[in-house]
């Protein structure tokens, strides 16, 4: 089984986020810890990129009540996600030792959270909340000292600050700009894979913003060292949080200048030219030679998803 449907144009997954993130009540440490012993208090268990969830009446639960994630072995130290209908929800972490007591069991599972998304066994309008879990747990875990002296730092503000006591260093979790491009030249657009994707998908061509880098400029210099294709007129489409571990894809769109391909081995196993019908068939699931494009729950799916609609 797939999602398909669950991601209509324009709306891959990790964009609908249904939580008032309520940041005035980060500070309140008492408040936070009253809102933990609330009956109607949920909490989200991760581990790496997956997630903890109860299995029940054939279907699976993310949502876990705190002393539920607890009891599991999840970490102390919840981090405030925000407000849903009034209830909090937390996100937690939970430790490889205590994942490896709930493989046997036949009521929890611990299952990566892609896989998840992409086979509808997480409702759509949740997997924002859990993508924020998700990259400010790996954050804490990454970071627990201070890189300014060293010394270990202290969770605050809920979970959205650490602080260093000794050189008073403040540290908050990072975001990772990424363009992803749907790269056109007249009836045809160009698709890279690389050696980790799925046997026979093609997707947009992407690559990470750096420092004191433009989203235009971005977009132009990961295309040319990829493929040697020149770009110009980039336009901006959508974004799309992204928590492996904790990058934005910033969708864009962008018109070659030549054509001619020279593959950077080293980033792409392969890049081409298609045409609407090609991508179109692949969409689908039904080109001749089996090559299949971006999953829906993908930002890239929506960019093909547009320009097949605009043709």
């Amino acid at each position: 089984m797939t999602a398909f449907g669950s991601f209509p144009l324009g709306r891959p997954a990790f964009v609908t986020n249904v939580l008032d993130r309520a940041a005035h009540l980060r500070n309140d440490d008492a408040g936070l810890l009253a809102l933990e012993g609330k009956r109607d208090t949920r909490a989200y268990v991760v581990h790496r990129d997956s997630l903890v969830v109860n299995r029940e009446n054939g279907g699976s639960r993310a949502l876990l009540t705190i002393d539920e994630a607890t009891k599991y072995g999840a970490n102390p130290g919840t981090i405030f996600l925000g407000l849903r209908e009034g209830a909090a929800i937390f996100g937690m972490g939970i430790g490889a030792s205590a994942v490896e007591k709930l493989v046997s069991r036949d009521d929890v599972a611990v299952s990566e959270l892609r896989g998840m998304a992409m086979q509808g066994v997480v409702p759509p309008d949740q997997l924002s909340a859990i993508a924020m879990a998700k990259s400010v747990v790996n954050w804490h875990q990454r970071h627990g000292y201070c890189a300014n002296c060293g010394s270990r730092t202290a969770m605050t503000q809920g979970g959205w600050k650490r602080d260093c006591p000794n050189c008073k260093a403040e540290h908050f979790p990072r975001t990772d700009p990424v363009v992803i491009m749907m790269v056109i030249s007249g009836d045809k657009c160009l698709l890279g894979r690389q050696k980790q994707f799925l046997p026979r998908m093609y997707s947009c061509l992407a690559g990470f913003v750096e420092a004191a880098e433009t989203i235009e400029d971005a977009v132009r210099r990961e295309v040319f060292e990829e493929t040697g294709i020149r770009c110009t007129d980039v336009n901006y489409y959508m974004t799309q949080p992204w928590p492996y571990p904790s990058s934005l894809m910033i969708g864009c769109t962008t018109h070659a200048t030549n054509e001619d391909i020279v593959v950077d081995h080293s980033e792409l196993e392969d890049a081409r030219w298609f045409d609407r019908a090609e991508v179109g068939l692949m969409i689908k699931r039904q080109h001749p030679d089996g090559l299949v494009g971006p999953h829906p729950f993908a930002i890239a799916h929506h960019l093909l998803g547009r320009w097949m609609h605009a043709g």
